[in-house]
């Protein structure tokens, strides 16, 4: 089979806010959001320009987020301290929102324009019936791996943090989706796709969202731009030869999504199929300002 064909051009890829979330506005380096009934401002050094809404509305937000020296570390101060948890919905999966110690709400909103690709993925490969396995690589809190198992398949979801994964399935029994095919595995990424390797196992889809630095439950270290090109191909070898996508995701201020369709092209060459890439980008509630957030590639056929 020929090789994968990489798009010409790159191509950013807008999530627009939905009713429980909203990029309100942005600049001066932060960002004011709306998390279902609360609103947020974070850091966002990228946003260089001027905010538009009032300063009152900014000094009325119900939660900010101070950074540290160090990096994505920091407090957050509170109007009033809102609950620990409180639900939040993107079409027919349910999930917690949470005031983490690393800035984020225990998932990531820009993803959503991912989610919506993997749903129409998942639902056109269980179409004639048949449940397709899909590995999710990194899956923190889950809500792709329950997007993708509401359409239908049956998911396989890594994670090297034992927190994150019994939030992924609090968000599973949040979504009443805790009956669907969904294997909640903690363990270091690498460690679990060499074995799955070594048994032989495959996958009709993979997604790898890996972070650019992080520690495995036994100490194992990653990083992304040295660990990264082993474990790509070693997913490469998972994939069934039906298999449908494979997508690849990284925060990363070196990286590019260029980089990235370069790396899925040689690792799945021969596969034929087709290499998008670009950026994923939150996009102001007037949709004329966007912040570019994360770096894709994805192949499917």
């Amino acid at each position: 089979m020929s090789p994968p064909h990489i798009a010409e051009t790159s191509e950013v890829m807008r999530t627009t806010g939905w009713a429980d979330y909203a990029l309100l506005d942005s600049g001066r380096g932060r960002k004011l959001e709306r998390y279902g009934p609360y609103t947020v401002v974070r850091p966002e050094p990228q946003c260089l320009w001027t905010p538009r809404l009032d300063a009152a509305v900014w000094d009325n937000a119900d939660a900010v987020f101070d950074p540290s020296d160090e990096e994505d570390a920091g407090r957050w101060r509170f109007q009033d301290r809102p609950v620990e948890t409180w639900p939040l919905a993107w079409g027919d999966v349910r999930f917690h929102g949470r005031f983490t110690a690393f800035r984020h709400l225990a998932f990531f909103p820009e993803q959503a324009a991912n989610w919506g690709w993997l749903d129409q993925q998942v639902r056109a490969a269980a179409s004639g019936g048949e449940t397709p396995r899909v590995l999710n690589l990194f899956g923190y809190t889950g809500v792709a791996s329950l997007v993708m198992a509401a359409a239908g398949a049956a998911v396989t979801h890594v994670d090297a943090s034992k927190k994150a994964v019994a939030w992924a399935r609090e968000n599973a029994e949040l979504s009443g989706l805790s009956d669907r095919p969904i294997r909640w595995i903690v363990e270091d990424a690498k460690k679990y796709v060499a074995r799955e390797v070594r048994r032989g196992s495959t996958y009709d889809g993979i997604i790898l969202d890996p972070p650019k630095y992080g520690r495995g439950p036994d100490g194992q270290v990653w990083r992304l731009f040295e660990d990264l090109p082993e474990l790509a191909a070693q997913c490469a070898q998972l994939l069934s030869p039906d298999a449908k996508f494979l997508v690849l995701n990284a925060y990363a201020e070196r990286i590019s999504g260029a980089a990235l369709a370069g790396l899925l092209a040689e690792t799945l060459d021969g596969r034929g199929g087709k290499i998008e890439w670009g950026e994923l980008a939150l996009e102001e509630e007037r949709g004329d300002r966007a912040i570019g957030m994360s770096f894709f590639a994805r192949w499917s056929r």
